[in-house]
């Protein structure tokens, strides 16, 4: 035996999904791989020491010994996908130890048999086998663990030669199936039964009752039952003695409901503890079911549902009601009382679910891909036991109400809300989160900052990646457990430091908009082991030094380091990694004469477009008619069409002398003012210059300025601004202050070429602005 024995195929020879590793070259010695090379022959060339060929997906419709003949080390077969009508087991007499041997998706329809004595894993499933193909030199096989086998009919003496041997999977496909003696599988010995009935095909019930009789793990695929409720073989009560069965799965059912409930019912009685459907279509006799007709088909469920059964788990998956006409909340009770530990309902259109009337046994609610709102157990008591709820991709629109939904459940650690349309208003909404709460996901969903006054106060894992949070305000969390907190795909300005989150060890801010990250990031966050800030437009310039010396000085806390950090900016060293940038300082102020060069407006004007009108119907007007005229940047004509906004705005900020701030209530409720303020602010301290201009439109009460505009407070703290007069007489020396502030010469080349220059026509502007940038403010 080769060394690749122990290493490679005991590991994989029982895995289904083996063959798509292997990749389609003759990799060495031990593995060759000719699948999907369009062969109608095996090769004659195979490396006399192969342990692994795979000649799965060709048109091979015939083997003889002679190709196999010097495969001594041969371990694994795969001929599965091709054109083979016939099979005679001695072609692989010389190949004794050969343990895997898969010919499933054939046309096999006769087999000349031969004991092949250390045979694992045999699969002749989905081939054209009129009966099933076991002879009787399958009986000393003992070492067969996998067998797959298809039929037309299957009869009780079909097994008599491998009732003795001790099976972990048998897998049948019964496509084009015409016949079943009852009992027949009853005979098998195996652990796990996997049965696919042809899906066209009225089912048999039989096959579903004696499944049950037999193996410990059933799934049966394709149950489909087209006749008359009433002429259902309802299931002999002497089969409730005779069931092994624990775990169950039927998958892609389309039953009559009134077929289902006696299904369930029998099954609710047996010994299955996990039973999942999938892909479940009920609907009534002609299509259809009515109210009156519904009801008594529920009553004989509704007494059963809270006996302490053997049911554990129940899951299901993919369904879909063609049954009309009904109360569903009915329905729901049946479910919300059920004594079980764990329930999934995915993917069912279900738009509500009832509180238990009493205390609950559910430790595992899964409410996945329905229609759930926020009136979910709202002021519900008895969920007590509840460990883990998932709601995914619903409609939950309120976090506040999440939070109060979850205030009763004393037990919960984990919560996944992710993929709804959570938002969360901050003025004066109270939020009640469960104590126990430690896990929560709140990703995908339409967060903002606000989101930090409603998180559970003993939280340890935070998921907030993929919402609308553009930075993290001081003072307004404090969670003392966080230990990992993801930020990622946010609109982050910069690393939030850690003042509110004394052990935080894990942060993720991947896919924001920072610029420039904060130097002093694991000096404010000592726990921190693990930092994963890639994949953001950082600006390279000399402030990046600090933040690249810091990644040095961090021991490897620096995820992704250096691949996932790239410089976005400035265009000359855009897809630079970071720790290749020796960039310089821009010292415009030491060098007057770059300065002017890179110059082209006097200056960018950054406003809501809620002030819009003020903007073109008196700042533009007055800056720019007459001598000495002002060139000034708007976004309107001057954004460039397939950039992006964060790009558009570092350029026009780049190539104006001066930024002018339209300051007002409406600017400071701007997400897109916030930024253009963050840049322009950060060119001020790395040029040494004074580029700002703040114009006061309307007076701005100091609590309606968020947090994260803490570095607006500063400046007008620090600096003077102009206040826009409410009497006419002022307003003339309001524009001479503003003329002096802005005035500077602009290269003559770049005046003289307006028209040629970057800016586009507004017509072409205009489409693109009400797309990408005004609908965001």
């Amino acid at each position: 035996m080769g060394p690749l024995k122990n290493i490679s195929v005991f590991a994989c020879v029982f895995t289904f999904t083996l063959w798509n590793n292997i990749q389609p070259t003759v990799e060495n010695e031990f593995i060759a791989n000719y699948s999907s090379s369009l062969l109608t022959n095996v090769p004659k060339n195979i490396p006399v020491h192969t342990q692994v060929l795979d000649l799965s997906h060709n048109r091979i419709s015939g083997l003889s010994i002679s190709e196999f003949i010097s495969l001594f080390d041969l371990q694994v077969l795969n001929l599965s996908h091709n054109l083979i009508t016939e099979l005679d087991f001695s072609v692989f007499i010389f190949n004794q130890d050969l343990e895997y041997l898969d010919l499933s998706h054939n046309n096999i329809l006769k087999v000349y048999c031969q004991t092949l004595a250390y045979l694992r894993h045999l699969d002749l499933s989905f081939n054209k086998f009129t009966a099933l193909p076991i002879c009787q030199e399958f009986r000393n096989m003992f070492h067969l663990e996998y067998l797959g086998l298809s039929a037309m009919m299957m009869r009780r003496s079909d097994f008599r030669y491998i009732v003795h041997l001790q099976l972990h999977t048998v897998f049948l496909t019964l496509e084009d199936f015409s016949l079943y003696e009852p009992q027949s599988l009853t005979a098998l010995n195996t652990r796990s039964l996997h049965i696919v009935f042809a899906a066209n095909q009225n089912f048999s019930f039989s096959l579903l009752y004696d499944g049950m009789s037999t193996s410990e793990n059933l799934r049966i695929v394709n149950i489909r039952y087209a006749l008359s409720h009433k002429d259902f073989p309802a299931p002999p009560l002497t089969l409730l003695k005779k069931i092994k069965t624990t775990a169950l799965m039927l998958d892609t059912v389309d039953l009559q409901w009134s077929i289902i409930l006696q299904i369930f019912l029998l099954i609710w009685y047996s010994p299955v503890e996990h039973l999942t459907v999938r892909n479940l279509t009920f609907r009534g006799p002609l299509g259809e079911l009515t109210e009156y007709e519904f009801l008594p088909l529920l009553s004989p469920l509704e007494q059963i549902i809270s006996l302490g059964g053997s049911m554990k788990v129940l899951t299901l998956e993919h369904v879909r009601n063609k049954v009309y006409y009904f109360n569903q909340e009915i329905l729901y009770r049946q479910f919300s009382e059920m004594n079980i530990a764990s329930l999934t309902i995915y993917d069912a259109y279900m738009p509500h679910m009832l509180c238990p009337n009493r205390t609950s046994s559910f430790q595992y609610l899964n409410f996945s891909h329905n229609a759930l709102t926020d009136e979910l157990f709202q002021n519900c008591g008895t969920l007590t036991e509840l460990k883990l709820l998932i709601l995914q991709r619903n409609k939950f629109e309120s976090l506040s109400k999440a939070s109060f939904m979850t205030s009763r459940m004393k037990s919960l650690k984990y919560l996944d809300i992710s993929s709804n349309l959570l938002s969360h208003d901050a003025a004066g909404v109270q939020c009640q989160w469960a104590e126990s709460l430690s896990e929560l996901d709140l990703s995908s969903n339409q967060l903002t900052d606000s989101v930090f006054e409603c998180l559970p106060v003993n939280i340890e894992k935070l998921k907030l990646q993929n919402n609308q949070i553009s930075s993290v305000p001081k003072g307004t969390a404090e969670l003392k457990s966080l230990k990992e907190l993801n930020l990622a795909s946010n609109r982050l300005a910069d690393l939030p430091g850690c003042s509110g989150f004394a052990s935080l060890e894990f942060l993720n801010t991947e896919m924001n908009l920072i610029l420039t990250p904060s130097a002093d990031f694991f000096q404010s966050c000592p726990r921190v082991r693990e930092l994963q800030a890639g994949h953001n437009p950082f600006k390279c310039s000399c402030e990046l030094q600090d933040f690249i010396r810091l990644e040095r000085q961090s021991g490897g806390k620096l995820f992704g380091w250096p691949e996932a950090y790239v410089c976005e900016y400035p265009e000359d060293l855009q897809g630079t990694q970071l720790k290749e940038t020796q960039t310089k300082r821009r010292a415009w102020h030491n060098h007057p004469e770059e300065q002017e060069t890179g110059l082209q407006f006097h200056a960018f004007i950054s406003y809501s477009e809620r002030d819009s009108l003020w903007v073109k119907n008196e700042l533009i007007p007055n800056l720019e008619k007459g001598e000495g005229c002002v060139q000034l940047c708007q976004h309107e004509r001057n954004f460039i069409p397939g950039k992006s906004i964060v790009e558009n705005i570092i350029n026009c900020i780049e190539k104006s002398y001066k930024s002018i701030f339209v300051l007002s209530p409406n600017f400071v409720q701007s997400e897109w003012c916030h930024y253009e303020l963050y840049f322009a602010h950060h060119k001020l301290f790395s040029e040494n210059s004074n580029s700002l201009i703040l114009i006061l439109l309307e007076p701005i009460p100091p609590y309606i300025i968020p947090a994260r505009y803490h570095k607006l407070k500063a400046l007008m703290a620090k600096r003077t601004y102009l206040e826009w007069p409410k009497e006419r007489s002022k307003r003339a020396l309001f524009w001479a202050n503003l003329r002096a502030a802005i005035s500077i010469n602009l290269p003559v080349s770049f005046e003289a070429n307006d028209e040629q220059s970057d800016v586009t026509s507004t017509s072409s502007l205009n489409e693109y602005v009400n797309t990408d940038f005004t609908v965001l403010q």
